[in-house]
């Protein structure tokens, strides 16, 4: 016959399990260790991506670059050399050369990318947030609500943006800061779009039910429930909205309706360059091929996340 279990058996039970070193250990925080090995697991699927791991190794050298490249020359970006006029790269200490004014071009890319790295990541970092929270809440409330959102949308993305874009930054006289405003006005409907779709399923999870019955706020279930459940498809997104600012950033500013001198950025010293495409070339070429490889990373970088934060992708590599 089975002894009942009093609290005195209870209690040398309990302590004979803590004593044993064979018992298996009880995480004290569930939640924290099942979110510590799944973002174990996502950076082990990601490190298996090797263009990926270029990717980053790229990006952080022209990041790097961007920010302590100022201390590696004598010259300031604003400097002329009236001495050197249009020299090629390696002449008196101008690493890449100088302009037909004379300002260095090693000072003037570290600027330059600086400042279309700080323009990308500014607008891709607001308009990511501000499509998943206007996704989330027109596809969680439904309604005329969601009607009325929609409408918004689809009639922002047939706005002609580009030509706003260029009358605005035009008129602001290059000024990045507004320019950075209205690249965030415009640039957030797309996104906001797909986030909707995305988020109609997710609301019929039981997970979202449950909080709703519960009596939590719309704000709160999008916040606490939804988003956190698109967090990949966000972080893409972003990745991917940094390659596409930086490229209409360059467009603008090629074009003369962008960041204007004596500010800098890589779509302004492409401008530059190209006027000397023939005669100077290097003006051109050394801030294109860095354009060219920071679009390149970032879109590597993308490629990675999606292969890591797939379940349903194998390029990454089996759990």
């Amino acid at each position: 016959m089975t002894e009942p279990n009093t609290p005195e058996t209870v209690e040398v039970l309990t302590e004979d399990l803590l004593a044993d070193p064979a018992a298996p250990e009880v995480p004290s925080n569930p939640r924290k260790s099942t979110s510590s090995s799944k973002s174990k697991l996502y950076i082990k699927r990601f490190l298996r991506n090797y263009s990926a791991v270029v990717g980053v190794v790229i990006f952080l050298l022209i990041a790097l670059f961007s920010v302590f490249g100022q201390y590696l020359t004598p010259y300031g970006y604003e400097e002329v050399d009236f001495f050197n006029l249009q020299v090629p790269p390696g002449t008196e200490g101008h690493i890449f050369g100088t302009n037909g004014v004379g300002n260095d071009l090693f000072a003037g890319l570290a600027h330059g990318i600086q400042r279309s790295l700080v323009i990308g990541l500014a607008v891709s970092l607001v308009t990511t947030l501000i499509a998943a929270v206007v996704g989330s809440i027109a596809a969680y409330v439904g309604g005329i609500v969601e009607r009325i959102i929609l409408e918004v949308i689809h009639f922002l993305l047939v706005v002609p943006s580009f030509l706003i874009l260029a009358m605005v930054s035009n008129s602001v006289g290059g000024d990045w800061r507004m320019l950075i405003v209205v690249l965030i006005i415009f640039g957030w409907m797309f996104y906001a779009r797909v986030v909707w779709t995305t988020a109609l399923s997710i609301r019929e999870r039981e997970f979202v039910s449950a909080a709703r019955y519960m009596g939590l706020g719309p704000f709160t279930v999008v916040w606490r429930h939804i988003i956190p459940n698109i967090g990949s498809l966000l972080t893409i997104h972003f990745t991917l909205g940094v390659v596409s600012t930086i490229q209409g950033e360059t467009g603008l500013s090629f074009l003369g309706f962008g960041v204007k001198q004596p500010d800098l950025s890589l779509g302004t010293l492409i401008s530059d360059g190209m006027g000397t495409l023939y005669s100077a070339p290097w003006m051109f070429w050394i801030p294109a091929i860095t354009l060219t490889l920071l679009t390149v990373s970032m879109a590597f970088i993308a490629d990675g996340l999606r292969d890591a934060l797939d379940p349903n992708s194998t390029a990454g590599g089996h759990a």
